[in-house]
């Protein structure tokens, strides 16, 4: 499902270049903000895994590719690797979002069909993720790789929980924004890409998602270079020590929020290098047929199918008359392609549905908005992040997230996918 109010809020903030100073001051013109003192500061959730966590920022240009949204420019991404850190170096915590990006989330947390709360509601400032920066890699064996995608005019910045966490457990993620079609990206220097308008081009979907697959198929040689000891980055910015041995190429997977977890099975069907991938809530074509009567146009993975494992996690919805739909891509009348999937993956498969879940539970929100407390209306938390302890939620995507990897990547069973657990009450196996 792509139609959350975060992601065609963040859409709708695009359309402009601007500098992160000329963006916060644009937040400021918007709401008056709240004191200092009254500004809810946030703290990200402790990691599962065994391993202390590095973090570094790549800026990589595609001096091969004009980019799809502005072709007199060479396609250029911003991409965060996230890795298993040497656990006796220390370095300062990253930031959750740079300013420039946390002004424009500010904007649609703003927005009275969203949380309608104050811009400046938050310190992002003080906010930090728990990847630490300037660290080497850890010295062990090569790790396996896993691809992250966010939603469709999603930042890479709004899913740390669901990267830092699998970093913990033994993986480098490599989560990679959009440029012009996510809301926001975020250059060296404080340069601040927004997203461009689509309206009014019918083709706008499509080419978005082409756009995603030779973006992570881009990135992916990228990888191969620095496994080759060559350093990407635009700028010539040092990587974190040890990160070449680190990459074990042979093991890739990909994964992905919404439009993410589509461009995660459509990469699968055109590079031969992702082995395994993961859909979380995402409709898998670029027009889903809703409402009744619109177009429905499937993507290659969905008619195709793959041979390689792939997992979809559902979550609840509300449909056009504001009638709640449990499992939305499995209501055919909502979303017909898990099922057109379904009939035609050859690979190892599992739909799981989080019950209670919304949308965006599958993002950093599950978070947040807990820890806005009054700030926020009960009915609007409900509707951002439903009804599903987050703890509990966050619990379960992290561990099922972590153990598909684990069978596919590292051949490990923890047998999390044998029937429902009652470690996690809120899952239930649709298939």
């Amino acid at each position: 499902m792509r139609g959350s109010a975060l992601i065609a809020g963040l859409a709708l903030a695009g359309g402009l270049t601007a500098t992160a100073p000329a963006a916060a001051e644009q937040v400021r013109l918007t709401a008056t903000a709240p004191a200092a003192a009254e500004r809810a500061r946030l703290t990200a959730p402790a990691l599962t895994g065994p391993y202390d966590v590095g973090t570094a920022d790549l800026h990589l240009v595609d001096s091969s590719r004009p980019d799809p949204w502005k072709p007199e420019r060479h396609r250029e991404l911003m991409v965060t690797v996230t890795y298993p850190a040497d656990r006796l170096a220390r370095g300062p915590r990253a930031p959750w979002l740079t300013p420039g990006v946390s002004s424009v989330v500010d904007q649609v947390l703003a927005g009275e069909d969203y949380l309608a709360l104050p811009a400046g509601s938050i310190d992002w400032a003080s906010a930090k993720r728990r990847a630490e920066t300037g660290v080497p890699v850890e010295r062990g064996a090569p790790k396996p790789v896993a691809l992250f995608s966010p939603g469709f005019g999603g930042p890479r910045e709004v899913y740390t929980a669901i990267v830092d966490d699998l970093a913990s457990r033994g993986y480098v993620v490599v989560s990679l924004s959009h440029t012009y079609e996510s809301a926001a990206v975020e250059f060296p220097g404080g340069r601040l890409e927004l997203a461009v308008s689509g309206d009014g081009d019918p083709g706008f979907e499509k080419k978005a998602l082409d756009a995603r697959v030779a973006d992570i198929r881009f990135v992916l040689d990228r990888l191969t270079k620095i496994t080759r000891g060559e350093n990407p980055d635009a700028g010539g910015r040092p990587l974190p020590r040890g990160l070449g041995r680190s990459l074990d190429l042979s093991r890739i997977g990909a994964y992905g929020h919404s439009y993410g977890g589509f461009t995660a099975g459509e990469t699968m069907v055109h590079d031969r290098r992702v082995d395994a991938g993961i859909n979380l809530d995402g409709a898998m074509a670029t027009a889903v047929g809703y409402p009744p009567g619109s177009p429905y146009v499937p993507g290659e993975v969905t008619e195709r199918g793959l041979d390689g494992p792939f997992l979809l996690m559902g979550a609840e919805g509300v449909g056009e008359n504001g009638e709640p739909l449990e499992h939305t891509h499995r209501n055919p009348g909502f979303d017909r392609s898990w099922a057109d999937f379904w009939a035609v993956q050859r690979g190892w498969k599992r739909d799981l549905f989080l019950r209670g879940g919304t949308h965006m539970a599958y993002s950093d929100l599950q978070i947040i908005v807990p820890q806005l407390g009054a700030r926020v209306a009960p009915e609007k938390r409900e509707a951002v992040i439903g009804t599903i302890d987050p703890r509990r939620s966050l619990a379960a995507q992290r561990d099922y997230i972590g153990a598909f990897f684990d069978l596919h990547l590292r051949g490990r069973d923890r047998h999390l996918f044998d029937g429902e657990s009652p470690r996690h009450p809120d899952v239930d196996f649709i298939d």
